[in-house]
């Protein structure tokens, strides 16, 4: 199973989401891979030390959303609340695609602990998942 994790940035929420996956997953027949909607707005330094503090590692490479990308995708979650599930209804209509929306509000600012909260409301709901697709 191919999921792939979307926010507005990809730069915090769908980077974390994939980095979580890669630490909570053991099933080496599921992959995560994260993309934007946008290019542009560099992954920060109170991002990296927020993953750090919870046990993950964010890379600072970005990816925007593809044709490729998204005919990969098993899964397309969408970790924003910023982003409609609506953008995606060309893409899975003759698919059989799933799209999840976990509606999470973004961090303005550089509060770490902010920040943290989210990875953990992120890695809640990967526990959910995974543990429902295991």
């Amino acid at each position: 199973m191919n999921i792939l994790f979307v926010c507005k940035w990809n730069r915090f929420r769908s980077k974390s989401a994939e980095a979580i996956f890669e630490k909570l997953n053991k099933n080496p027949e599921f992959k995560a891979k994260s993309g934007g909607l946008f290019p542009g707005v560099p992954v920060s330094e109170d991002i990296i030390k927020a993953g750090k503090n919870i046990g993950i590692n964010i890379s600072k490479n970005q990816q925007c959303l593809s044709h490729k990308l998204l005919m990969w995708s098993d899964y397309i979650i969408i970790v924003a609340d910023c982003v409609p599930k609506s953008i995606f209804k060309e893409v899975i209509k003759n698919d059989d695609k799933k799209v999840l929306h976990w509606k999470l509000k973004d961090v303005i600012g550089t509060d770490i602990k902010k920040r943290e909260k989210i990875m953990l409301q992120i890695e809640d709901r990967l526990k959910i998942f995974l543990k429902k697709h295991s």
